[in-house]
């Protein structure tokens, strides 16, 4: 029976994640065995808020240094965390099926961004969705959290926090059975590749390329690409708020981009079609638009502004 060994971070959620994919893994691939290794990363012991840490891949490097090295034969992440530059010898080998792409609002009370009263707490890992509830409810309160998926809910449990936004993802990947109301990708476009996971091996290792191809859903690996070819144009990620939604319909493939300045008050929305067999090609294109329309100088004091949120 051949082995495969598998890399991925500690916690709940990164554990659940790679336990699926290892059950998805065996369906299709029956013969093979498979070892969960865990990996501690610099995000995992950095307890700053992550768009006050000056450095991609805070999540994933080290995980993918250990494929890189032979240590592990492939690692399992969320998507939205993997850098659209990889180092020179990984691939993103698989796209296994994208998860809900939405973000939620959990409240202790069970009120919903409408209905929470003023100047209430709300707590929120990412910047983009800081912005976005600003420019929804301007008299909230929001605040930056850190912790996992648990530890987040179990602050709005204990009153630290009024409410918080997170990924729909996360919650249906764990399993926690909360109350919670969904947000709108309208309002609240996704960070790029959100809902979906990625998993990285070597760009040589044909034998785990093959394994892993077979539990690559087409349309969710196309729908990610022409988000993450944003990034290779223009800067994103914690430290720069973008949201990005792309869809297949039948041969073509929808992308919408909306852009903040970090006060939340300006925004460049892009939309864009185009033939799903050029992803890259439709995301590159919408981030020549958003270039076009001055994206770039939407960040231009994104530094003073996140000194000051972060206070």
């Amino acid at each position: 029976m051949k082995k495969f060994v598998l890399g991925t971070r500690g916690s709940q959620l990164s554990i659940s994640q790679t336990n699926w994919v290892i059950s998805e893994l065996k369906k299709n691939n029956p013969d093979c065995d498979y070892e969960l290794k865990t990996i501690v990363t610099k995000g995992d012991t950095d307890a700053r808020p992550l768009f006050t840490i000056d450095q991609k891949g805070i999540f994933e490097k080290e995980i993918d240094k250990a494929v890189a090295n032979h240590e592990i034969d492939f690692a399992v992440h969320s998507l939205k965390d993997v850098p659209s530059i990889l180092m020179d010898n990984l691939v993103l080998g698989c796209v296994p099926k994208r998860e809900a792409v939405n973000d939620i609002f959990i409240s202790k009370e069970d009120h919903t961004l409408k209905t929470i009263p003023a100047n209430s707490i709300i707590g929120t890992s990412s910047l983009r969705r800081a912005v976005q509830v600003k420019r929804k409810r301007p008299d909230l309160d929001v605040r930056p959290i850190r912790g996992n998926v648990e530890s987040r809910i179990k602050k709005v449990r204990d009153g630290k926090f009024d409410a918080i936004v997170l990924a729909q993802a996360g919650i249906n990947r764990i399993g926690i059975d909360v109350n919670h109301s969904k947000l709108s990708t309208i309002d609240f476009p996704p960070s790029p590749g959100q809902g979906a996971l990625g998993i990285i091996c070597r760009a040589d290792d044909k034998e785990t390329l093959e394994m892993l191809k077979t539990i690559e859903d087409p349309d969710s690996r196309i729908a990610v690409e022409s988000e993450r070819a944003l990034s290779t144009f223009v800067e994103s990620g914690c430290r720069f708020p973008i949201g990005a939604h792309a869809q297949v319909n039948g041969a073509n493939l929808n992308l919408v981009v909306v852009a903040y300045s970090i006060d939340g008050k300006k925004l460049i929305m892009v939309e864009q079609s185009g033939a799903k067999t050029d992803p890259y090609g439709l995301g590159k294109s919408v981030a020549e638009e958003l270039i076009q329309k001055g994206v770039n100088d939407l960040a231009v004091d994104w530094r003073e502004k996140l000194e000051k949120w972060n206070k």
